[in-house]
């Protein structure tokens, strides 16, 4: 029995952890584990930077790693040992023990020896009972299939392990990452957004510093799990090299703590991107363009039946010949407005409109949608913001072909509940509009009652 127990932890000891067979090629790392030289070059292929010990997690600095000629020489010799006790040694005899008797029968249920005395008994009327030649067959072959599966949890472990580590790595360099981004913003604007940098610096390293927590704790567990896993391994190999009395004797235990054991789970994280948010005038107005401009295309179905939106669905026109509009003018205080089929519920927008002709008109965001085929004054019910011009005289040739144009852009920030107007001629801001935006936002147009030719164009600069 010592002599067996030695052998199978001499065998255990020349074997490489990762294929589980006698070393090849031996080499040793610098922690002092040892691997085959092919399979440690393997599990290493894809790295570049570290090279983690697949035990401990030991860095190495590289993947030139000597090779251990001593150990080579040992396992030589340890091959030529016997793997297996001889099979004339005498075979001791099973003995029951409850009866102190010669045991003839195993219950494969209880998993216990019987002996006649146990046949009789009540507790294993209904079992199956085998023979001991039968039993012992059996037993070894659910150790073998233990064996089979403990070391398909060891790879299924390792590999986890591996991710995570390699995750943690990842999640270092996207930390520098985010960090590199935001430095061009604070530093166009670094008196400013120096307390916001440093805010927000810190918050990156909390989140690192608690998903990084997560993972170590994670690592941790996955290394304990692959020690349990390793040594219930080594229990169960031994245990499969015993004599035949003592394969049987306790074997209930060995199935017991393989059956208990469990993978320990993984924290799941998203890591998240922090970014600087700016109120836009401090970005300029030409790169508020290139950053955030949104193309927009006109809602027909939502237009008032005094508008016209042309077949493009980017510009719309008052019909001035239309029935649906009262004759009286002065009485036109509202205007009739069409909406566009973009929203909005996160991010920042800029949008252009051309304005042509004489008449009143509006620019705003909805909260909800107006009601149709009714004339509507935007206010503070429908529109988070609006803003009018009346009356604007842009005519000052006789030819409507030479009409000049009126440009203007439109911007929103979501996230700081800001809208603002901008005249793209002369690159003014004409007006700021702030709050805190809950609902989906809707641009909104509207043109009133003219005697001349009269239109709002979505356009785009590039």
């Amino acid at each position: 029995m010592a002599f067996e127990a030695s052998l199978a932890e001499l065998q255990e000891e020349a074997s490489c952890p990762l294929c589980l067979n006698y070393l090849r090629d031996p080499v040793t790392l610098d922690c002092g584990h040892n691997f085959c030289d092919s399979c440690i070059q393997e599990r290493w292929k894809d790295l570049e930077d570290v090279f983690p010990c697949p035990i401990c997690l030991h860095h190495s600095s590289d993947k030139n790693i000597k090779k251990n000629t001593q150990l080579c020489h040992v396992i030589d010799v340890i091959k030529q040992l016997p793997a297996r006790i001889s099979k004339c040694k005498i075979q001791e005899e099973l003995l029951c023990e409850t009866h102190n008797e010669v045991a003839d029968l195993f219950c494969e249920e209880d998993l216990e020896l019987l002996c006649p005395q146990c046949r009789v008994s009540s507790d294993h009327k209904d079992h199956l009972l085998l023979p001991i030649e039968k039993a012992i067959v059996s037993q070894r072959e659910k150790l073998k299939n233990h064996i089979k599966g403990l070391k398909m949890k060891i790879e299924d472990a390792e590999r986890r392990c591996e991710s995570q580590v390699l995750k943690s790595f990842e999640l270092k360099m996207k930390m520098e990452t985010f960090k590199k981004e935001l430095e061009p913003e604070f530093e166009e604007i670094k008196v400013f957004l120096k307390k916001k940098q440093v805010s927000i610096i810190a918050n990156l390293h909390l989140e690192e510093k608690n998903v990084g927590k997560k993972m170590k704790r994670d690592i941790i567990q996955i290394s304990k799990h692959i020690s349990t896993i390793k040594n219930l391994l080594s229990e169960i190999t031994m245990k499969s090299l015993q004599t035949d009395m003592d394969l049987l004797r306790n074997i209930g235990d060995v199935h017991e703590r393989y059956e208990m054991l469990s993978t320990p789970g993984i924290s799941s994280y998203e890591l998240k991107k922090e970014s600087c948010a700016l109120p836009p005038h401090y970005f300029g107005l030409h790169r508020m363009i290139s950053t955030f401009q949104t193309e927009l295309t006109i809602d027909p179905e939502s237009a008032h039946p005094c508008l016209i939106v042309s077949e493009d669905k980017k510009s719309v026109m008052f019909g001035k010949n239309s029935p649906t509009f009262p004759e009286d003018t002065t009485a036109c205080v509202t205007f009739p407005s069409v909406l566009s089929y973009e929203s909005f519920d996160a991010g920042r927008h800029f949008w252009q409109v051309e304005v042509r002709g004489t008449g009143e008109w509006s620019l705003g965001l909805c909260t909800r949608l107006l009601l149709r085929n009714r004339l509507m004054s935007p206010d503070q019910k429908t529109c988070f913001w609006t803003f009018q011009e009346s009356k604007r005289i842009y005519n000052t040739h006789d030819s409507e072909e030479e009409v000049e144009a009126s440009r203007f852009g439109v911007f929103i920030d979501f996230e700081l509940g800001e809208f603002s107007v901008y005249d793209l001629n002369n690159r003014t801001c004409l007006y700021k509009y702030a709050d805190q935006f809950t609902e989906k936002l809707i641009p909104y147009f509207a043109i009133g009652s003219s005697s001349e030719p009269f239109s709002i164009t979505l356009t785009k600069e590039e």
